[in-house]
């Protein structure tokens, strides 16, 4: 089923003694507001994330494969797009740099859209290599933004044991190594996201493809759990749905009235019984839709 309305929304979730998505660049500290001490998440951790769930659930199979996941290589993809669209002809020489061109691109695009939820979902650069264009897609998300300053924690951890015989040499036969893990005592993120139905046409992402997206957001910590991570959660997944194609009201004036905060200000929080979540000053609770603005309704999923 085509989607007819525009949506936006805003996802929250939280972590409790974990690094919910450490900085290379910064011995893999927690990504964080050098100016405001606010953590960070990046937009790509999130899809991450989305990418997994879908691809756990329906087992990469079409119409659900995963285009940029581990170990991918990406123009074996495209080849299998020329190739299914009876365009494999064009693949044949030694350079297939930027192969194909025309309607042999669009129909592999589409292949593209057709076969991969990542594709149709969040979109693709798929110009190098072999040529199956690129797809600007409808769902688009923000960072994710602490609603507090975090404070990031390094640990010393101590390892039993060393890899090579040539470690346990050095170490003379005590086989100890230290190291450092880096945690969050606690943070809730928050993050916004936007649905365009009408770049969901072009990639023939559907209303079904909608909601399993809102199941992954609702879901996808549930799955992907790790020591590093600590305990990451779900705690709210607020749409807002617009009768129009075009939109009734603006982004940013609907997400400035759910607002997020402190219960005890000053105190450092250490759990989501610490804040309250209201939309124009009132709570609402999972499944609860009301009117936001004419023609506007938000839900709260979760």
């Amino acid at each position: 089923m085509n989607l007819n309305h525009r949506y936006d929304f805003v996802l929250l979730f939280d972590v409790k003694d974990g690094n919910p998505n450490g900085d290379p660049d910064a011995g893999n500290l927690p990504r964080m507001d050098a100016e405001t001490g606010h953590g960070l998440m990046t937009d790509v951790a999130l899809k991450r994330k989305v990418r997994n769930f879908v691809g756990l659930v329906h087992g990469e199979q079409p119409p659900y494969e995963i285009y940029v996941k581990e170990k991918a290589v990406l123009n074996r993809a495209h080849e299998r797009a020329y190739v299914a669209t009876g365009n494999e002809e064009a693949l044949k020489g030694d350079d297939k740099k930027r192969k194909g061109g025309g309607d042999t691109v669009d129909k592999a695009r589409n292949w593209m859209c057709a076969n991969f939820f990542d594709v149709r979902t969040f979109g693709a650069v798929m110009s190098l290599g072999v040529n199956c264009g690129q797809v600007r897609g409808p769902v688009q998300m923000t960072f994710a933004r602490s609603i507090e300053p975090i404070v990031a924690l390094e640990h010393s951890i101590t390892r039993m044991a060393v890899a090579t015989e040539a470690e346990a040499e050095k170490q003379g036969g005590d086989n100890r190594t230290m190291g450092r893990k880096h945690t969050v005592p606690y943070g809730l993120y928050r993050s916004h996201g936007f649905v365009s139905s009408f770049l969901a046409k072009q990639t023939q992402f559907s209303a079904e493809d909608l909601d399993l997206y809102f199941k992954a957001l609702e879901q996808m910590f549930e799955h992907d759990r790790s020591a590093a991570r600590g305990q990451m959660s779900t705690r709210g997944l607020y749409v807002f749905e617009h009768e129009s194609e075009l939109g009734n009201a603006p982004a940013h004036a609907l997400f400035d009235r759910l607002t997020v905060a402190p219960t005890a200000p000053g105190t450092p929080a250490r759990d989501f019984g610490a804040y309250a979540v209201l939309f124009d000053g009132q709570p609402l609770a999972p499944g609860q839709s009301v009117p936001a603005a004419t023609g506007v309704t938000l839900t709260r999923r979760c």
